[in-house]
């Protein structure tokens, strides 16, 4: 029978690989069958699902949540409370060659505070994706997207714009909108929202 394991202030399933030379926070939970590389940093109260990987020189703030099967490649940084969906996938080389070593080509990859990032979703590297940016299930992401927007498709496209707790907002005449959940007013000015209250 399989167990969950305690190690400092973190805790990890026994199936998981957690090399010497990271920084986990504490809080973090770590599931079956996921490899945590040397050199990457992980902040307090991450979750991360079975089946994940994440190499070394990764940055992830406190709280993010990682569900089963995401691979976070060298080059990637997470600030707080960032979701990533079941199986999407971050890339970290612009051009890669199976025969043309690129190790010292990675491209940065910034996840800003409160994003989500749908399952199946992939984020072609180099791109800065905004503060609770809601990236759709299967989106294809090859440009940076701004806070609060909604992204879906193949290429991703912008369609709207999402609340920090994940509700498509509607502006008025005004350019003003009320999340339904939260009741936090939102202002649409030069095609970018910010929270009003």
């Amino acid at each position: 029978m399989s167990e969950i394991k305690k190690k400092s202030d973190y805790s990890f399933h026994e199936s998981a690989v957690i090399d010497p030379g990271c920084k986990i926070g504490a809080g973090t939970k770590i599931w079956h069958f996921t490899h945590i590389m040397p050199g990457c940093e992980i902040g307090e109260n991450c979750n991360f699902g079975q089946n994940v990987v994440v190499s070394p020189g990764v940055k992830l703030g406190r709280n993010v949540k990682v569900q089963n099967n995401v691979s976070i490649y060298t080059g990637v940084i997470c600030e707080d409370d960032v979701f990533l969906g079941p199986s999407m996938v971050f890339t970290n080389i612009v051009n890669p060659r199976s025969a043309v070593i690129r190790r010292d080509e990675y491209v940065t990859t910034l996840v800003r505070k409160g994003a989500t990032i749908g399952a199946n979703a992939t984020i072609v590297c180099g791109i800065e994706i905004g503060k609770f940016a809601f990236i759709g299930a299967g989106a294809v992401v090859i440009r940076d997207v701004p806070a609060y927007a909604l992204v879906v498709g193949n290429p991703a496209k912008h369609i709207g714009w999402m609340s920090e707790y994940g509700h498509r907002l509607q502006f008025d005449a005004k350019g003003q909108a009320t999340c339904p959940e939260s009741k936090k007013k939102y202002i649409l000015e030069n095609n970018q929202v910010r929270k009003i209250s």
